[in-house]
């Protein structure tokens, strides 16, 4: 496989990768946007890179990310995840993914998937931009704030409008991929 990062000088070789085959690919598979979910909660004031290196502590932690598992979490799994060195060991955020897991459930059963609920907000398909430099690229945007505030207002945790974006670029509801980039015409469609 190619590797290039357009924009990620210096990156290591599974930044590379995730870059090259995930970030920015249209996802409606609720098994991958729950997991998407939970990576990007779990990263708020960390680096992507932490995160995604512990990627398969969080995957073995949170049962593949099998949201109805980890709906049925109590506090005995929050002390063995507190625990587990291959997280990011935050009371607080093992909590609000046990909580979210249940709140995304809920969504499910209101919707029929997780996925349709997330693409209401992008009309259906992603939002494509036309960035020319990383510094033009948002923190969040006008649906980052919406999808914010319908989860809050659901009871989901953690779900902040920069939290909530960065979960859109990975999930490919907006691409974000410069338009140097090989990657930003490939996921374009």
């Amino acid at each position: 496989m190619e590797v290039r990062a357009c924009s990620w000088p210096g990156t290591d070789a599974e930044m590379i990768k995730y870059h090259d085959t995930e970030w920015g690919v249209p996802q409606h598979e609720d098994r991958i946007l729950f997991e998407y979910l939970i990576l990007d909660m779990f990263q708020a004031g960390l680096s992507w890179r932490t995160i995604l290196h512990k990627r398969e502590g969080f995957e073995a932690a949170f049962a593949q990310f099998d949201w109805r598992a980890v709906a049925h979490y109590d506090d005995s799994d929050v002390e063995r995840l507190m625990a587990d060195a291959g997280i990011i060991r935050n009371q607080l955020k093992i909590r609000a993914a046990i909580l979210n897991a249940q709140k995304f459930e809920d969504i499910r059963a209101e919707y029929g998937t997780f996925g349709a609920y997330c693409w209401r907000f992008v009309h259906g398909k992603p939002i494509v931009h036309a960035y020319k430099q990383e510094h033009e690229i948002p923190a969040s945007t006008k649906e980052s704030d919406a999808l914010s505030a319908d989860l809050k207002a659901r009871g989901f945790k953690f779900v902040g409008t920069t939290i909530v974006y960065a979960f859109m670029q990975g999930a490919g509801l907006v691409n974000d991929h410069l338009v140097s980039c090989p990657r930003y015409h490939e996921v374009a469609g």
